[in-house]
């Protein structure tokens, strides 16, 4: 093609059209600088930057753990790096620390929005949520976005909950917009519970699983469509980008994003509020009346307490003359043939329905080695619920069906299946009432959960050796208007 005909094509004289790509492909490279990538495979690390909360990174019996902080570490095993963690100061730390060279990503369930895609460049999502209120549950006034006008909302600064509302103050709500400095959403959350405060804003995985542990609360109305959480890189760091998006699509087509989701999300949706609170009671009034056999017998077989106080709870309400229409006693509800296997003489003596009722839920828990944590134990506590044989049966169902029958996920859809005859008629074990144990794991986990937030630590891995402060200081300062 000779010069005259490419001006004519482009419009453009030939050496300003050889210039002006040159400029583009400068940018290009200059925009995709990937020094973080390079860094990572020289060290052998990457370094992830997260907040010090329940739904991001914690510490549990001496064990790294959250929703953020498992994600980041299955994202680092897919890369075959070290995981290192540095926890941000501050909220509005976060972005910053990419730029000054603190981490090489952020995952702290952080929404997507244009003022912060201006400082960062996101991966695509990976969760979709939606800010909700939340009021007390007697607060029956506030029932729509319009019912907000004239009140208080609070909220911590610079966060996605202080720009919506000042978007709904544009749009003619006259909101007063409390900002709390680098208060976590949970404490917030629970001085609504507390009545210290009438109002916050919540991301609805945030309020959904902190329901559990506040049930005064109520979830009232969305304030925004539903947003998109995303992990964040420095500006132009392109191919560690890449390689995050290719992690995410690789994790949700495989499984491993559901099960990491279930660790921490599963059933938050499903909620009763009177059971929530009797059970808050009990442990209370109850639980301290066998709490030493319970960590006794816990020690001995390798269990954590919480976890065995839960399955008591879901079986007896911590009552040991508990007994049920099929003849199961005790706190621990055991048959009189597996009480005689475990060396029970009384089923209602407290200590011997608590030692043998864990010494069996340990043998059933043997029973599902090639399972990995922690389907592993729903899977035990399943079996303890509604027999081995029937689990078993669940299992070869799963088989059958190219489902995983070492994931708890899959029984909880095969063993439903063991009511309808089509099913039963073919099992070893036959008919069960298959939706009963799914449900007896699911309120366990519940209650494991309620009681593991009081022994969760908030260790910061960073300079700072001491916990991270989680109350509310209600030095705040109002909006600027």
């Amino acid at each position: 093609m000779c010069t005259s005909t490419i001006e004519r094509t482009f419009g453009i004289p030939v050496t300003k059209r050889l210039l002006f790509m040159v400029m583009v492909l400068m940018c290009v490279f200059a925009c995709s600088r990937n020094e973080a990538m390079k860094r990572i495979e020289e060290t052998g690390t990457i370094t992830v930057i997260t907040r010090n909360n329940a739904h991001c990174y914690y510490t549990y019996r001496g064990q790294d753990m959250g929703f953020e902080y498992d994600l980041a570490k299955a994202f680092a095993d897919y890369l075959g790096v070290e995981l290192k963690v540095k926890v941000a100061q501050s909220w509005d730390d976060l972005l910053p620390s990419l730029e000054e060279g603190v981490g090489d990503f952020v995952a702290a369930s952080m929404t997507i929005t244009p003022s912060r895609s201006d400082m960062a460049d996101f991966s695509r999502e990976y969760l979709s949520v939606q800010q909700k209120v939340i009021v007390h549950k007697n607060n029956t006034k506030i029932r729509t976005v319009a019912d907000l006008d004239g009140k208080s909302v609070h909220v911590r600064r610079g966060t996605s909950y202080e720009e919506r509302l000042r978007e709904l103050k544009q749009e003619g709500l006259d909101i007063r917009i409390v900002l709390h400095e680098d208060v976590l959403t949970e404490a917030l959350i629970e001085a609504v519970a507390d009545r210290k405060i009438d109002i916050t804003i919540a991301d609805s995985n945030v309020a959904f699983l902190n329901r559990r542990y506040y049930p005064d609360i109520r979830i009232a109305f969305p304030v925004e469509i539903p947003q998109f959480l995303g992990w964040a890189v420095a500006n132009g760091e392109r191919a560690l980008l890449r390689k995050i998006n290719k992690f995410f699509k690789k994790i949700k087509e495989d499984g491993t994003f559901e099960d990491i989701y279930n660790r921490y999300y599963a059933n938050v949706e499903r909620f009763d509020h009177l059971d929530i609170k009797r059970f808050q009671e009990r442990i209370e009034t109850r639980l301290p009346r066998y709490e030493k056999v319970i960590r006794e017998a816990s020690d001995r077989y390798g269990f954590d307490w919480r976890l065995v106080a839960a399955l008591i709870y879901q079986e007896s309400q911590f009552n040991p003359w508990a007994k049920s229409f099929s003849g199961v006693r005790g706190l621990m509800q055991l048959t009189l043939p597996t009480a005689e296997d475990m060396g029970i003489d009384n089923r209602i003596n407290p200590r011997e329905s608590i030692m043998g009722g864990v010494r069996y839920f340990r043998e059933l828990h043997d029973l599902y080695d090639k399972a990995s944590e922690p389907d592993r134990t729903r899977i035990a506590l399943a079996a303890y619920n509604v027999g081995k044989g029937h689990v078993l049966d669940a299992r070869r169902i799963a088989s059958r069906k190219n489902l995983d029958p070492n994931k708890w996920t899959s029984l909880e859809k095969t063993l439903p299946l063991l009511s309808e005859p089509r099913h039963y008629k073919k099992s070893r074990f036959g008919y069960c009432r298959g939706r009963e144990p799914v449900i007896h794991v699911q309120n366990i986990v519940t209650y494991y959960d309620i009681l593991k937030r009081e022994a969760i630590e908030y260790s910061v891995v960073d300079e700072r050796d001491e916990p991270a402060d989680t109350s509310v200081v209600f030095h705040v300062e109002q909006d600027e208007e």
